[in-house]
């Protein structure tokens, strides 16, 4: 038989009690068109209502919100935008449950954003929005300022955060920032850092915070490689994939699955090939539930390349071919060579290589000119046969160069006959040749007379004025335009007057004397003797030599490192023709002809001497003068002599007098 012990039972019945409150609101002073927030929270038996009023009615407006929490305990009163004088106003908190009631208020002061105290907080730096990975630390910054230092607290929707109630999750920051560890979605949302002190109370702009549950689609991190390889070669390619879940990996050519399904792996998968006679891309497909991805590994097998297709002309200019063409290969093409040249029996090809493209312009050409260009691709390996050749021309230009061996004979009746060489640059089909004549050199081309020649280079000019010396200048012209002038040459309207000599120019040179050298103007002109006229450096004063018929001629007799300018004309019986234009030449330099000047000497201590001199007369110096050589010998109680040169060496071209030099010390 059981016995049972008697048991007293107890009932408690608690009595209801009235609300008190557990967060007071505490006056505050906001900036017009800021922010700030009254918090009031209450306890009770049973759990209190709390509500806000002001001037004893609810709160009513667009701008004024109430948020509750703690299941009605609670109650934040925010305003927003702060309108002065408006909000300015003492505000209640009535905590209300049946076994009473209890209230409490708080005063709202607002001042203009011009009339904030220097030391009113300002936020430095606000919360930014963020966005974080579940589990994962958010931190969301700010710093303020102000007099005193403001204290920063934080509000997550409008609501204040206590980190104390976070079990250490949620801190702030000696810096004023909120750290929120190992974050979950109940972080999400929008965040405001505050500022407060003595002055007032400012808000920063709020920042969302998203929390992110972690759900990858596949993605890779090692792509396969594209490879090339010698035939037969083997090569492995490496494909790795990650995502959350991890997503599986398999090898595909074409079609064919190259993984058995059995045997997937999770992501990593390396495929081995070995025996490769082709080339082939391989596919990577990583896979999931939240998606199948695709990487393609060319696997080439080296081989010189083909040749391209032929070239096509695209574009010609007088300089300049543009050709394009097809590579011609299937496989990769590291670059293109393209070699070219003239048609010509000597002419060697041009090469252009590091061709990236398959059109290309080749500049630096012949005007007028034809070519023949191929093309030819280069791999690792090495340099592919070349295409077949195309062959084209470049266009035409004006000549680059002027007629040459211009001559002028006068015939009978006042005419003068004109005859030239082609231009050795005429860089087209040359069209025809304008001869310009002039009694007046100085004039510009413009004003003197033109005479076109067509197909010809030989032509005759009449109706000249007697005993008139006229300049002639001959240029020849293609379809584009015409070329430069010749030099001019000279004629005298005088029958039987020997022509203007041509080819003058510079022989031999030494340093006393020019040799000259030309060519007649025609045979059998009854030359009898020549005039030579030539002046020295920049003087007026011309010299004359008249010499017998030849075809050079030595002037002697010259100064050293001197300039000279000379002209020549032919003398017949009937006279003398036109003097050519001047050509000129210096002489070599020859030694000093004249010592230095005003040596002088002076002792500077008991074992030296001071020597000073002015360099020879500039027209004795006869160069450039590269230094100075002093000789000197011991007069005195000392015997022999001192020279600081070979004595074998070759004495200078002038020296001074022997002079004395007294040293105190003898």
């Amino acid at each position: 038989m059981l016995l049972l012990s008697p048991v007293v039972i107890y009932v408690f019945l608690c009595s209801p009690a009235k609300p008190e409150f557990t967060k007071v609101p505490v006056d505050q002073i906001g900036v017009s068109g800021g922010v700030v927030s009254f918090v009031c929270q209450a306890t009770g038996d049973p759990k209190p209502k709390v509500s806000w009023n002001k001037k004893g009615k609810k709160v009513n407006s667009q701008r004024i919100e109430t948020i509750e929490f703690d299941e009605g305990a609670g109650a934040v009163l925010r305003i927003q935008p702060l309108r002065a004088p408006r909000d300015e106003n003492i505000y209640e908190c009535l905590a209300e449950n049946s076994a009473g009631e209890n209230s409490v208020s708080a005063k709202l002061t607002i001042i203009r954003e011009d009339l904030l105290p220097p030391g009113f907080p300002n936020i430095d730096m606000g919360p930014q929005l963020k966005v974080v990975e579940r589990t994962r630390t958010a931190t969301m910054l700010c710093s303020a300022s102000g007099k005193p230092d403001p204290e920063i607290t934080w509000y997550k929707d409008f609501l204040p955060i206590d980190p104390n109630t976070s079990d250490g999750r949620i801190k702030q920051l000696r810096s004023g920032a909120l750290q929120i560890e190992n974050s979950e979605e109940l972080d999400q949302g929008k965040y405001e850092c505050v500022a407060s002190n003595e002055e007032g109370v400012r808000y920063s702009s709020p920042a969302n915070l998203y929390v992110r549950v972690r759900r990858v689609p596949p993605r890779f991190s090692i792509l396969p490689e594209s490879k090339e390889i010698m035939p037969g070669g083997s090569v492995n390619i490496t494909c790795v994939a990650v995502g959350s879940p991890m997503p599986y990996v398999k090898w595909m050519l074409n079609a064919e699955d190259l993984t058995p399904d059995d045997e997937m792996p999770v992501g990593r998968n390396v495929l081995e090939l070995s025996s490769v006679r082709e080339s082939a891309n391989y596919t990577c497909v990583a896979m999931s539930s939240l998606g199948i991805i695709e990487a393609v590994a060319q696997i080439t097998v080296k081989s010189l390349p083909k040749p391209p297709g032929t070239p096509v002309v695209t574009e010609t200019t007088a300089t300049s071919v543009t050709i394009t063409w097809d590579s011609g290969n299937p496989d990769p093409v590291t670059y293109y060579i393209i070699q070219y040249r003239a048609r010509s029996p000597d002419s060697k090809y041009e090469t252009v290589d590091s061709i990236t493209t398959t059109r290309y312009s080749i500049g630096g050409l012949y005007p007028n000119t034809e070519y023949e260009i191929r093309v030819s691709a280069v791999n690792s390996i090495g340099q592919g046969p070349p295409s077949e050749p195309v062959e084209t021309r470049t266009g035409e230009q004006a000549p680059a160069s002027p007629p040459r061996n211009i001559k002028a004979q006068i015939l009978p009746q006042n005419t003068m006959m004109v005859q030239w060489e082609e231009p050795e640059e005429p860089n087209g089909q040359i069209k025809g040749y304008r001869v310009y004549y002039t009694m007046d050199d100085s004039q510009p081309m413009s004003l003197w007379q033109i005479h076109n020649v067509q197909d010809n280079l030989i032509t005759t000019i009449q109706s000249l004025v007697p005993q008139e010396t006229y300049t002639i200048k001959v240029l020849a012209f293609t379809s584009v335009g015409d070329g430069p002038f010749s030099a001019p040459i000279q004629v005298k309207v005088l029958q039987g007057v020997p022509g203007q000599p041509s080819k003058f120019q510079v022989g031999a040179v030494s340093d006393t004397s020019i040799e000259l050298t030309w060519e007649p103007a025609y045979e059998k002109e009854g030359i009898i003797n020549y005039e030579l006229r030539y002046k020295e450096g920049d003087s007026d004063t011309q010299l004359k030599k008249t010499f017998g018929p030849t075809k050079s001629y030595v002037v002697e007799s010259l100064r050293p490192n001197t300039k000279y300018r000379f002209s020549l004309a032919a003398i017949s019986n009937k006279g003398i023709g036109a003097f050519t234009n001047e050509i000129s030449e210096r002489t070599l330099q020859a030694k000093p002809s004249a010592p230095p000047q005003e040596i002088k000497c002076s002792t500077t201590s008991s074992t030296s001497l001071l020597v000073s001199w002015r360099p020879p007369p500039l027209k004795s110096q006869n160069g450039d003068l590269t230094g100075y050589r002093v000789r000197y010998q011991v007069v005195g109680p000392s015997e022999g002599a001192s020279d600081d040169t070979d004595p074998m060496e070759e004495p200078p071209a002038a020296e001074t007098n022997s002079f004395w030099c007294v040293n105190p010390s003898f």
